[in-house]
């Protein structure tokens, strides 16, 4: 059965097209994909994310139970509010999810994790706190509004308690707050987001959702659909879990080596088959691609370098570079001249760095 939103009706309100998304009924768009994703990067525009999982970790040792279960090293977190991404292995080195985790208090932690990978995500985590002694609360009642664009913190600020507002606008990012709305609504507020743009990421109770959607409505912010916020993230050289990582695929492979913490003697789960890419390297890598021809990348298609054969895996229409991008993964090794089969055609591809748009401009080398 399809699961809704607290916002579902509010959505339809603002005749979104709506589609099936890992079962549950989200906005694709509200009329303009393309319009969405400039919306975003020119002023600022807000997505429903109360699909994410959030989950609560109560108790003394919460911290090394986390030290335990991540690849990031949560001892970077040393104020109460600051927040971190990491990924979440498999004892081969897999990603089973990757996640950002709030430190609020000594025997506090929040975690945000994918809603596709809620009930394997839930599972793990409750298997791994076996012996720690802690509390894994999900939080369903919990709604989630991300807000974001350069224009998004101050329009955001504007609608928080007056006595909040200067501490929500000095939030460093990665950073976290409790704070109110002006009508006195309890706001979690985080300056993280997933379009490469700054703004927020609200959480609140979902009796407050719509109130607060409503408002940032009146003060100009936008809405915007799954459209584009896939276009957006990729733009930002994000990756998408299930597409760009799995279980079958270590942070090496997937090009977040930088998240991986190989601190001390710390025994993460999966530290050991990490250690052994890191001294053996990845039979694969993962690469950022630009087409120049007219067209689009799209998962699954064939590519072809001077190291092997390999495959795109998200790939789209840049809107803020006019022409397709995609990350690909390709054997290890100097890639040389790389091609894309496009229905029996080999297309010239460009092997570029990402993020391949930041700021809301194209990065030295994308647009060649």
């Amino acid at each position: 059965m399809t699961r809704k939103t607290v916002l579902n009706d509010s959505h339809r309100s603002l005749g979104a097209k709506m589609v099936d998304f890992g079962g549950w009924d989200m906005p694709l768009n509200y009329g303009s994909q393309i319009e969405e994703h400039h919306q975003v990067r020119r002023d600022a525009g807000m997505f429903d994310v109360s699909h994410m999982t959030v989950v609560d970790l109560h108790g003394a040792r919460a911290r090394p139970f986390l030290r335990q279960l991540l690849a990031n090293s949560v001892d970077k977190l040393k104020k109460p509010g600051k927040a971190l991404y990491s990924c979440m292995l498999n004892p081969q080195g897999g990603v089973i999810d990757d996640l950002i985790v709030y430190f609020l208090a000594d025997d506090h932690f929040r975690l945000v994790v994918n809603a596709a990978t809620r009930a394997k995500d839930l599972a793990w985590i409750g298997e791994q706190a076996a012996g720690f002694g802690i509390d894994v609360v999900e939080r369903p009642e919990l709604a989630m509004i991300a807000v974001q664009g350069p224009n998004a913190r101050e329009r955001t600020a504007a609608l928080l308690h007056a006595d909040d507002r200067d501490r929500a606008a000095k939030l460093s990012r990665f950073a976290a707050a409790e704070v109110r709305s002006a009508s006195g609504a309890g706001l979690f507020v985080a300056r993280t987001g997933y379009t490469g743009e700054d703004g927020f990421e609200i959480v609140l109770a979902g009796a407050d959702a719509a109130g607060f959607w409503n408002a940032l409505l009146e003060a100009g912010v936008k809405p915007a659909g799954l459209g584009a916020r896939d276009t957006l993230r990729l733009e930002a050289g994000l990756a998408l879990y299930g597409q760009d990582m799995d279980e079958d695929v270590s942070p090496y492979e997937a090009a977040l080596g930088w998240t991986v913490a190989l601190d001390g003697d710390r025994a993460f789960t999966g530290r050991e088959a990490l250690e052994r890419q890191q001294a053996e390297g990845t039979a694969r890598q993962l690469i950022g691609v630009v087409m120049d021809e007219r067209g689009v990348l799209r998962h699954g298609q064939r590519v072809l370098g001077a190291s092997g054969e390999g495959e795109i895996l998200s790939g789209t229409f840049s809107p803020t570079l006019g022409k397709a991008i995609a990350f690909a993964r390709v054997p290890a090794g100097v890639p040389g001249e790389v091609r894309v089969d496009i229905r029996g055609r080999e297309v010239p591809l460009r092997v570029v760095k990402f993020p391949f748009v930041r700021d809301g401009q194209a990065q030295p080398g994308v647009l060649a």
